[in-house]
């Protein structure tokens, strides 16, 4: 039972995925086989056949004759078999007329957890058709509900309420967006996220994962606009804002569960009854308290200023919302709105009649419709063309409107025609110089992208329509000059993808200058880590360089901004002055102190109907999902919080701002560490796109799903036609057998893995198959131990060691408390893919493939204390394999480690809060990690040359001790060396170090140690011998030499430790060759006998 159900490999090689009958050949491709197989009687043959002339007169040849034709035939029989593999799949590349296929072996139905909801699991037993083998949906089921009735996700304190001695440990999660299903890269946070938390919890620490949703004001409001319009026709200015707002509720707490039940699957253990939402009372008492706090310092204020403008979600958004899109030359691109494509990248020349002459003054520009909002022309004030123009003003051809000519010395004489139209209500550049040289600044654009009044007769039409009727209206007035390509970079808003327009508008601001300086200085010192350092110096490039932010947002989901106008009877307009302006908490209190501002005078309140941005509340996340701005006691004792992971895209949107709030808001920093996630790509390297089709959902891959499947969730998304095509193809090819199911522990367990610290992830969903393997192999090893354990058994009070243990014992006891070290200190480290190598390493290479294996013939064999102890070091073995694998593979750990009987005295009722493995210095055995690696070594040696020389049976083995200490080793470990080496051999025979070896044996080098033989069965052919040795002789002496010059370049400040390794190895490499010597010594006196 402890091997792989379907690898029957060789005992004591390593395992790999559990591999069956490969699939059957197509009939035509079967057909190109036998064909090349009867092409050619030396090759392939027909099945039934014997090659060569069966009616020739056979010859009776010498061994030599035989040996020759046995080589030429193995040569060519590689040949003809990469013919005939080509011929057989140039056949199966072409159109099958007909395929017959087997009937697949008929699947088990869904699995029906028979557990009440919240209750423990019913553990069936492990020999029915559903627990045979490794099934995810069966471990997986039960177990998370009884984690949670249970409270091991709860934050334990002491019992007088403090945090426990070992500290405390809070992860707040991302929020995610609520708009949707969580892709691949939630999944990579997740399970890096939780992995963590885990870790901490069973190392005894308070521990805290917060989970929780973000409102995502223009994605949600978008989404639910789009489906009122889809289903009913409607807009939100049909609902009204009231019940518009209620709409969005009603399908936020859809998806919100949605996003619940699928953390829940990958087993992230966060506290639901914690759980935050943006815009919850308490979230957003925490919001409108800090807007009111930062605009009494003035830290917020309001400014009539550009603003980036999404005319297709019609709302202001910040620099970091904005993307650019980098264009070579006059390029057609698609925008919102529009049913043709727009030209972009193009630069067009057209003149402006001098009024009152007959002159006309050249400008260019890469937006023509903007001229429409031209106010003045600049020229550089020394520049000899236009020195006589100063002063003049040109005449619009459009609107009665004159522009003044003025000279500015930012302009450059050599670029372009040396004079520049100017816009200021539509240009960031022209802005400034707007307000240096006191310009109109007249904005010409509706909200919605279309013309103002102020376009003259283009009102009404559309911004881009107009950029191509503006260019033949210049024609017809003979004022149009031409065009060419212009390099340039075009702003889109990431949200809808909509080209950016700048208008100017009256917005809330936040001064960021001055609370960016404590921000940068808490990661200078190093009381916030941010890892990578790529990440760090991306944070601080930012920030030192940050402009202020516009908060405000034209939407009606999200928080509305707490500034009320106070509109004074027979007083200015709404919004005429800044300082009538009240920001309060609520409206009673805006009231109050708009008394205070305006004493006797006679008021109405008016309230700004925009909302925040979004992640102004989600800047607050850390301190207000623990209770803040109330004095609560998570808020008392789990702030600040351990560690921020996150992704490194959103350091700028998210991270630096709950940086900059944390310290403004509650004086302290609001995590200690900062580690970022790689970006997820998929297989062939690109970023995940929908309209790639490459967008992996977890659920996916947890459950399995069918190509066709697949296809058809294309289809249900906003991907256009040519989008689903090309999506449809990669799909194809990416996953043309669909995708198993794999579960959560393989997923979790895989992304893990992938995470380096390095660079973006290539993902393949190939690899959650193998860790699916893995999972298996941990399955059935331990179902093994599980049977070789007495149905009484009760394992020792204590994990320790007896001092009665076999080699074979110390060996394995030594490697898990190894493991413990390496995987603590790699997650202390952030070393995540090192944690999982060594969990994986492990369980594979020494738990699985060696030692269970080993422990085989002591219960076997031994005596009853040899095999007492060798059940008890399996329990040991496997109990804390289990524990160190659980934070990465929660759900079979639980299901396996419920199984297992538990210590005297143990009643820790779940894997959860058990101990995590710690070194312990008396486990760390060295001595007996060194005498059971040459047993292993020397195994290997003779696994390798009895496959080598294809020896399946009565194989005679010896091993030769080149010390008296490793004599001692082989000598009482022979049997363990002849268990490990596999069934082929019959007897191993250990030799003194001095003792003479014998004739025709092959050699295998294993350390300064010890080296193996292998007596070769049959006639022996000292040349072919001596032909293998030379090139392995010659290899060890060339790394002899390359190993003595890694010594000699080795500096005075290497370590002892490093120095002394390299020379264990010369030492190695210096014995090797030596065998090699001697064995082809050997054969070379056996051709002269």
């Amino acid at each position: 039972m402890a091997l792989n159900a379907a690898s029957h490999n060789i005992t004591g090689e390593k395992t790999g995925p559990i591999s069956g009958q490969p699939p059957p050949l197509a009939d035509d491709v079967e057909s190109a086989i036998l064909e090349a197989a009867n092409g050619d009687v030396k090759g392939h043959n027909v099945p039934g056949q014997d090659g060569g002339d069966q009616n020739a007169e056979k010859k009776v040849k010498s061994e030599k004759e035989m040996a020759r034709e046995r080589a030429k035939a193995d040569k060519q029989a590689k040949f003809d078999a990469k013919q005939a593999k080509s011929k057989a799949l140039a056949v199966a590349s072409q159109p099958k007329q007909k395929e017959n296929k087997k009937p697949q072996q008929e699947k088990l139905p869904p699995y029906k957890e028979e557990t009440p909801k919240g209750e423990k699991k019913i553990l069936k037993p492990l020999d029915d058709e559903y627990h045979k083998a490794y099934v995810p949906a069966v471990v997986e089921s039960a177990w998370y509900d009884w984690w949670e009735k249970e409270g091991f996700h709860h934050p334990d304190f002491t019992k007088d309420g403090e945090v426990k001695k070992p500290g405390s440990f809070v992860i707040s999660i991302p929020p995610p967006n609520v708009t949707g299903a969580l892709h691949i890269g939630h999944a990579l946070a997740t399970s890096l996220q939780d992995a963590m938390i885990r870790w901490n919890r069973m190392k005894g620490l308070t521990v805290l994962y917060v989970p929780g949703c973000d409102h995502a004001g223009i994605s949600t409001q978008s989404v639910v606009e789009n489906m009122l319009w889809n289903r009913q026709g409607k807009t939100r200015h049909d609902l009204g804002r009231e019940e518009f707002v209620n709409t969005v509720w009603k399908w936020k707490d859809e998806y919100h569960s949605k996003i619940n039940v699928v953390l829940k699957r990958l087993g992230g253990s966060m506290d639901w009854s914690r759980e935050g939402f943006t815009m919850s009372d308490t979230l957003s008492a925490a919001v409108r308290l800090t807007f009111t706090q930062l605009h009494d310092e003035g830290l917020i204020y309001r400014a009539n200023k550009l603003v980036n403008w999404c005319t297709k979600l019609t709302t202001a958004l910040s620099n970091i919302e904005v993307d650019q899109k980098e264009l070579a030359g006059s390029t057609k691109i698609d925008v919102p709105g529009y049913d043709k494509k727009i030209e972009f990248g193009s630069i067009w020349n057209f003149k402006y009649p001098i009024d009152g002459t007959d002159e006309f003054i050249e400008v260019a520009t890469t937006r023509p419709e903007t001229m429409l909002g031209d106010t003045g022309v600049a020229v550089h004030p020394s520049d000899e063309r236009y020195k006589h123009l100063l002063g003049k003003k040109v005449k619009h051809p459009f609107v009665d409107r004159l522009l003044p000519i003025f000279g500015d010395e930012t302009v450059e004489k050599d670029f372009g025609t040396g004079a520049v139209k100017i816009t200021p209500a539509h240009d960031f550049n022209d802005y400034r110089r707007g307000k240096e040289h006191n310009l109109e600044f007249i904005n010409i654009l509706n909200d919605d992208g279309t013309m103002n009044s102020n376009a003259g007769p283009f009102e009404g039409e559309k911004r881009f329509d107009v950029r191509y009727t503006v260019i033949s209206k210049l024609q017809e007035k003979g004022l149009y000059v031409g065009k060419k390509d212009n390099p340039m970079s075009i702003p889109l808003c990431s949200k809808s993808k909509d080209v950016i327009e700048p208008i100017m508008k009256p917005q809330w601001w936040m001064h960021m200058k001055p609370l960016a300086e404590p921000a940068i200085a808490v990661v200078k010192s190093g009381e916030i880590k941010i890892k990578p350092a790529s990440a760090e110096a991306m944070y601080l490039r930012w920030m030192e360089n940050i402009d202020d932010w516009c908060l405000s947002r034209q939407l009606w989901w999200g928080h509305q901004v707490p500034a009320y106008y106070v509109k004074i009877k027979d007083g200015p307009e709404y919004d005429a002055e800044a300082d009538h302006w009240i920001c309060a908490e609520d409206e009673a209190e805006a009231r109050t102190k708009a008394e205070k501002s305006f004493p006797g005078k006679e008021f109405e309140l008016e309230r700004d109907p925009d909302c925040l941005d979004t992640w102004f509340s989600s800047g607050l996340w850390p301190f207000s999902t623990l209770g803040w701005p109330k004095e609560t006691h998570d808020f008392e004792k789990l702030y600040p919080t351990q560690m921020l992971e996150t992704g490194w895209d959103i350091i700028f949107f998210w991270v630096a701002r709950m940086i900059v709030f944390g310290l403004k808001m509650t004086g302290k920093v609001p995590f200690k560490e900062v580690y970022c996630h790689s970006l997820v790509r998929d297989s062939e390297g690109r970023k995940m796109s929908k309209s790639l089709g490459n967008v992996i959902d977890p659920v996916d891959i947890m459950d399995g799903i069918t190509l066709q499947a697949l296809t058809e969730k294309l289809k249900t998304g906003n991907l256009a036609p040519k989008e689903v095509e090309r999506a449809t193809k990669w799909q194809q090819t990416a996953f043309k057998d669909g995708i198993d199911e794999c579960g959560a522990d393989a997923l979790r367990f895989s992304l893990i893995n992938y995470t380096t610290g390095g660079g973006d992830i290539s993902f393949d969903v190939k690899v959650m198959r193998s860790y699916r393997n893995f999972c298996n192999k941990i399955y059935q090893a331990t179902k093994f131990v599980l049977g070789a354990l007495p149905e009484d058994y009760t394992p020792p009070a204590r994990d320790g060691t007896t001092g009665k243990e076999s080699l074979p014992e110390r060996w394995i006891l030594h490697k898990l408390n190894f493991a413990a070290k390496r995987i603590n200190d790699a997650l202390a480290a952030r070393e995540f893919s090192q944690a999982t190598q060594a969990a994986h390493h492990y369980w594979l290479y020494e738990l699985c493939d060696v030692y269970i294996e080993n422990s085989k013939s002591i219960i076997r064999d031994g005596t009853a204390e040899e095999s007492s102890s060798a059940r008890n070091t399996l329990y040991t073995a496997l109990d804390g394999g289990l524990r160190l694998m659980h934070p990465f593979m929660p759900f079979l750990t639980e299901e396996l480690w419920q199984r297992l009987p538990r210590r005297e005295g143990d009643k820790t009722k779940s894997i959860v809060i058990a101990a995590y493995p710690e070194y312990e210095l008396q486990l760390d055995d060295e001595e007996s990690n060194r005498a059971y690696e040459l047993v292993l070594g020397c195994s290997k040696g003779l696994r390798s040359l009895l496959q080598e020389y294809s020896i399946k049976d009565d194989g005679q083995a010896y091993v030769q001790s080149l010390n008296p200490e490793a004599h001692a080793i082989a000598s009482a470990e022979s049997g363990s060396i002849k268990t490990l080496a596999g069934k082929g051999l019959s007897n191993v025979t250990v030799l003194e170090p001095k003792a003479s070896v014998p004739a025709g044996l092959a050699v295998y080098p294993v350390s300064a140690d010890a080296a193996v033989f292998l007596a070769l069965q049959g006639d022996v052919q000292p040349d072919a011998e001596i032909k293998r040795i030379k090139p392995r002789m010659a290899k060890a002496a060339d790394a002899v030499r390359e190993q003595e010059k890694l010594i000699r370049a080795l500096g005075e400040k290497v370590s002892r430790e490093v120095r002394e390794k390299e020379e264990v190895g010369l030492k190695d490499l210096l014995t090797e060759q030596r065998l090699y010597e001697e064995s082809l010594a050997r054969f070379e006196e056996m051709k002269l006998k």
